[in-house]
């Protein structure tokens, strides 16, 4: 996913200034795609000169409000339907797991067991989320509860799998 299909996503729900889109960010995307204030305000501007946006209104301060678009709804349309979403294999975390055998044996388990800590604080994070998106009917909560529980589920994962590795360690024979 790139920070551009982000915004146009965003957008596509209805016109927005770039403080409001930074606070609509920061609950719903930002657990799937992290971005800093000057991140999307950069990529809005880009987004205006690729003619993916629009300013379609000024207030004072230079605020500035945006909207979608048809070439903007246009790819994000064809970004959801026709390209295959990046499938990276590559995980520094388990490139680590590899390796742990080079290190003291509670050291590999105190880095499993941080695995662990840092899948439950994700856990606890999404279900904040959860909780502030469980009435919502609208679009955005609905698929945004979608995405949230797949964080849920994800995370729940990984701190089983690293609890399960932690016990696989315990197996070992002494060095």
């Amino acid at each position: 996913m790139s920070l551009r299909h982000a915004m146009l996503g965003l957008l596509a729900r209805g016109p927005a200034s770039g403080y409001d889109l930074m606070k609509m960010f920061e609950i719903s995307l930002s657990n799937v795609w992290p971005a800093t204030q000057s991140q999307l305000y950069g990529e809005l501007g880009r987004l205006a000169d690729t003619g993916l946006a629009e300013v379609v209104a000024e207030g004072p301060r230079g605020r500035k409000e945006y909207a979608i678009t048809d070439a903007g709804l246009a790819e994000l349309r064809h970004w959801i339907t026709d390209v295959e979403p990046n499938r990276s294999r590559r995980s520094d975390m388990l490139l680590r797991v590899f390796f742990l055998d080079t290190v003291e044996p509670e050291q590999a388990r105190h880095y499993l067991r941080e695995r662990a800590a840092a899948a439950t604080e994700q856990q606890d994070g999404l279900a904040k989320v959860r909780e502030l998106i469980a009435e919502g009917r609208d679009p955005l909560s609905v698929y945004g509860r979608i995405a949230v529980e797949w964080g849920l589920r994800f995370s729940a994962m990984q701190r089983e799998w690293a609890e399960w590795a932690v016990g696989q360690l315990d197996q070992l024979p002494p060095r």
